[in-house]
């Protein structure tokens, strides 16, 4: 079993391979896109504004990619901006459109929080998923985020949070998953979640 972390010209992608090698995961970051192709896992990683997430994937026909490896049934997991992505929209500098493989939108959080919210806070389980396996309610992960997702479907709503407003930290509908925070940053409870997803048979 491998996992491919998604190179599109984003990010420290390093540290979230590294966070599978930690957990005795197979994974490896690559922008090749025979290996996207013949991988049995996908990571969605993101970081920065979401339009600009969003040109760098649509640039490199990553988007075309994602989608096509999504209806095969290939399990994806979205990271931060990633998870964002998988909806249909955020309204970041103007509406601009994601992935669609969720329904929702991406809104700003109120005015008067501090924002980006950084820093360490709680998932509250809204019901089993083997994401969660092995990870106690209310687990502290580290979050770094000023938009946040509104989802259209309850019950991809895995896991939430609150900051200001209570929203999605974990969603998953067949084999789309996302998480809002960074696992890789997340100490023990982050590294069991991305070898949950590694090892378990999500969707």
């Amino acid at each position: 079993m491998s996992v491919a972390i998604i190179d599109y010209g984003v990010g420290n992608l390093r540290s979230v391979e590294k966070a599978f090698h930690a957990g005795g995961v197979e994974a490896q970051v690559s922008s090749e896109e025979k290996v996207l192709r013949s991988a049995s896992k996908l990571v969605l990683p993101g970081v920065g504004a979401f339009r600009a997430c969003m040109e760098g994937l649509r640039e490199r026909g990553f988007d075309r990619l994602v989608r096509e490896r999504v209806e095969e049934g290939t399990p994806l997991l979205g990271v931060c901006v990633g998870m964002q992505m998988l909806f249909e929209e955020s309204e970041e500098f103007g509406t601009t459109r994601g992935l669609g493989l969720l329904k929702g939108r991406v809104r700003r959080f109120p005015e008067g929080l501090r924002v980006p919210q950084v820093g360490w806070n709680q998932v509250v389980w809204k019901g089993g998923h083997a994401l969660a396996e092995g990870i106690v309610d209310k687990t502290f992960f580290y979050f770094v985020h000023s938009f946040y997702c509104e989802a259209d479907d309850a019950a991809a709503v895995v896991g939430e949070t609150e900051y200001g407003v209570t929203y999605p930290s974990i969603v998953a509908r067949g084999n789309v998953c996302g998480v809002q925070f960074h696992p890789e940053k997340s100490q023990a409870a982050g590294l069991r979640l991305l070898k949950n997803f590694a090892e378990s048979n999500v969707g």
